[in-house]
């Protein structure tokens, strides 16, 4: 059986079911009313300074990393040489 919705349907809510969409609707408007607040607030705050001094050492910590890396990857050139080199060895006694 198919019900048809026209002007004469009836709709009822209880009341609890009606305090519950009310306050969800309230809650949901104050939590954008605060969010778009708190963007707003974040949009007019002064961007951090970055001092010399902080630079300076993110620079060289950068740097001392590179070196670092430049290191061990000579190291595992240097060891992946000496596989090379025993591998043809093996493979050579062959």
């Amino acid at each position: 059986m198919t019900n048809k919705i026209s002007e004469s349907t009836e709709f009822t809510l209880d009341l609890k079911t009606l305090v519950i969409i009310v306050s969800f609707v309230i809650t949901a408007a104050g939590m954008w009313f605060a969010l778009q607040a708190d963007i707003q607030l974040a949009k007019e705050l002064p961007e951090p300074e970055v001092s010399r001094t902080e630079y300076d050492l993110k620079d060289q910590l950068i740097r001392e990393t590179i070196m670092n890396t430049q290191q061990k990857v000579e190291q595992n050139s240097e060891k992946l040489d000496k596989i090379d080199e025993k591998l043809y060895q093996i493979i050579k006694r062959k």
